[in-house]
């Protein structure tokens, strides 16, 4: 029997929209690395997880339930080794995300914090914003429609309004920004970084003109990119990371949303790999104390 005992919790298919299938090949391909390095992994739902069957001292894990940061926050401070960190995870719902990132000075959209009840249609206007996202700031997104686009302020106000009816107590309000959007990946402490344009890569071309000149150009919006995203990975204590940007025609680069333990789908066997290497890494460190 293998000395490096971990468990590995899948993601509650309420907490995976559209990629319970993804979200789940990422962790087997993980946990099957990590045998390859011959530790023993028993993989758990969150299901498992929340009923107290996980025993394991280190947890690498997809959880999104609240209840399950909770436990994972207890855990860690007990002592367990956690990937991610539940203090990480609960950074990156959209209300923590944004006050952390725009604290930190990131680039992030212009965004609003607000009460699903308030009048905010006079707030948008004094601000000059009227295409935006509404998005939901409580916790993870469960829904489609917990991220929404709107074209002006009439709009998200109605919006807000259906959130509020939904149940869902507070929303951030964040300024469309126009320009390509970029899908990131990354793995904290692991050369891995992986950054494509869904939109380009369908036959598009950049917005951002010194782009579509050739690769040295996207050689270095990449390694900007990157530097951006790592620094926001150390800022919201997630090891294991994914998200979206927008690329301005100016050159500008934005985060629009950060994720902790997303699917790799366009790069999942190299992610796989590079992720089981951050796992045997902390656990090192993890024996030394």
């Amino acid at each position: 029997m293998s000395e490096v005992k971990i468990a590995a919790i899948m993601r509650a298919g309420a907490y995976s929209p559209n990629h319970i299938g993804n979200d789940a090949a990422i962790m087997n391909l993980v946990a099957e690395q990590l045998r390859k390095r011959g530790c023993e992994v028993k993989v758990y739902s969150e299901e498992q997880f929340l009923a107290g069957r996980v025993n394991e001292q280190i947890i690498v894990n997809m959880c999104r339930d609240p209840k399950s940061i909770s436990m994972l926050q207890q855990l860690e401070d007990s002592g367990r080794l956690i990937i991610n960190s539940g203090y990480g995870i609960e950074n990156c719902v959209r209300e923590r995300l944004t006050r952390i990132l725009l604290g930190s000075n990131i680039p992030y959209p212009e965004s609003l914090i607000v009460n699903t009840n308030e009048v905010v249609k006079g707030t948008l206007n004094k601000n000059e914003i009227s295409q935006c996202w509404i998005k939901r700031a409580d916790s993870h997104a469960m829904h489609k429609e917990d991220v929404t686009y709107v074209r002006h302020a009439e709009e998200a106000q109605e919006m807000l309004q259906e959130y509020f009816l939904r149940g869902i107590p507070r929303a951030v309000i964040s300024r469309h920004l126009a320009g390509d959007l970029v899908k990131f990946y990354g793995v904290k402490g692991q050369p891995f970084f992986y950054w494509f344009c869904p939109f380009v890569a369908n036959g598009g071309s950049y917005s951002y003109d010194v782009l579509n000149s050739g690769p040295g150009a996207i050689k270095t919006i990449g390694q900007k990119i990157k530097k951006m995203c790592q620094r926001a990975a150390d800022e919201l204590n997630v090891k294991v990371y994914g998200g979206d940007c927008v690329i301005s025609s100016s050159g500008d680069v934005n985060i629009i949303s950060f994720n902790d333990w997303p699917s790799y789908a366009p790069c999942r066997a190299e992610a796989a790999s590079y992720i089981a290497k951050a796992v045997m890494a902390e656990i090192k460190e993890f024996r030394k104390h």
